[in-house]
């Protein structure tokens, strides 16, 4: 790997019919290698932020450009060879339920891999290594053989992180990996996500609904709501207030934001935790 990709994003948007947009207005610019975390409350535009960054969604107005190109602008050899350096996980990773974790690990791999030597890993797997290894920083090694359908909802968020980890990807997009999870388990398995890609150099973008976690682990955050970027700032910078504004008249019936460090001029508030 020769480094993270960068991104720039310029007045995006994203409409859905006249009257509604997914994405409004949206511009910010990531450097290679930086991790950012994307919150906000339930359709704030994430997960299709997530998709525009990946090629897999085109703005209906604006620039996006990753590693300095314009994904629609490209040929399709070319867009197949930027994809290949980009890698998305989805909030529930699309694992066929017969097929053992190995293989579902190592599909990460297939990209980079001649037609010949991804069948013949189909019938004995030809980097089980590398697939116990990305397992291993998820505490899953021993579900190597087992098969995807004997896997719980958590399991099954873990293996494809370990899919993302071993995928050799510049780019990680990674949306809501935490959801099946416990919030020890959760903890663990964003540092071993966060800890491999500034390991591999690769940029990370991943939208979280724990905010706390987001706070405690990115040195950047993006907060969007209603498809805009609310602010962007470090997590020293992000107050109790700007938290509160984020997710105002979205909180459901008896929850509270997550507890936030101070802003300038804070003390630290006494906010229970919750999962957005």
């Amino acid at each position: 790997m020769s480094g993270g990709l960068s991104i720039s994003v310029q007045r995006a948007f994203v409409r859905h019919g006249a009257a509604r947009c997914s994405l409004c207005d949206v511009t910010f610019a990531v450097a290679p290698g930086e991790q950012v975390a994307l919150i906000g409350p339930s359709g704030a535009g994430k997960t299709t932020l997530l998709a525009v960054l990946g090629g897999a969604k085109r703005p209906d107005q604006g620039t996006v450009l990753i590693d300095g190109q314009n994904p629609w602008a490209l040929s399709g050899a070319s867009l197949r060879r930027l994809r290949q350096r980009l890698f998305i996980a989805p909030q529930a990773p699309p694992l066929p339920p017969r097929q053992r974790v190995v293989h579902a690990v190592l599909a990460g791999r297939m990209p980079h891999w001649s037609l010949s030597k991804a069948l013949g890993s189909l019938v004995r797997p030809t980097e089980a290594g590398v697939a116990r290894d990305a397992l291993a920083a998820f505490s899953l090694e021993h579900k190597l053989w087992s098969h995807v359908d004997r896997l719980s909802g958590g399991e099954r968020q873990r293996v494809g992180l370990a899919r993302a980890l071993v995928s050799g990807a510049q780019l990680l997009l990674v949306d809501e990996p935490l959801s099946a999870l416990d919030p020890a388990l959760g903890r663990h398995a964003l540092r071993a996500l966060i800890d491999s890609s500034r390991d591999q150099g690769a940029t990370l973008i991943c939208s979280l609904h724990h905010v706390e976690f987001a706070l405690e682990n990115f040195p950047r955050i993006i907060g969007l709501r209603d498809g805009s970027a609310v602010f962007d700032r470090p997590p020293s910078e992000i107050s109790a207030a700007d938290i509160e504004r984020l997710y105002r008249d979205r909180d459901d019936p008896g929850t509270t934001p997550d507890a936030v460090s101070p802003g300038p001029g804070e003390s630290r508030p006494a906010i229970a935790a919750r999962c957005f």
